[in-house]
């Protein structure tokens, strides 16, 4: 099992910057694939970027590519979300998932594991 706990959310203005992180405790960090999602009230979870198990495949919803990268550091137990040229749509509750020796599905179905989720919010 394992547990998802996100940081580094809050408020910028549009253009700026953020780094989420997402740490996990458990064992076996390196077997899972890591997916970051969003939502805002009255919408559905929406994909943002994914990373394979191995690290080999990353995966971007088309509203964030080019500005967001995703990564992984295995000796942290840690995944990372690096979100340049923000706009004001990207404001949601950010939340990392898990899914065990995955290959980084885009659906909130395809995950075990989730976090509390983290508040991103962009001013104009």
């Amino acid at each position: 099992q394992v547990q998802l706990v996100e940081s580094g959310g809050g408020l910028v203005q549009a253009g700026g910057s953020l780094r989420l992180s997402c740490a996990a405790s458990g064992r076996s960090f390196s077997s899972y694939a890591l997916g970051w999602f969003r939502q805002v009230p009255g919408k559905e979870r929406e994909f943002v970027a994914a990373i394979s198990w191995s690290g080999g495949g990353t995966y971007y919803a088309d509203s964030v590519k080019g500005r967001f990268t995703i990564s992984r550091d295995n000796a942290k137990n840690t995944v990372y979300l690096r979100m340049n040229n923000l706009k004001s749509e990207d404001t949601a509750v950010y939340y990392c998932a898990a899914d065990y020796y995955g290959l980084g599905s885009q659906l909130p179905l395809g995950y075990d594991y989730w976090g509390q989720g983290t508040q991103v919010t962009v001013s104009s």
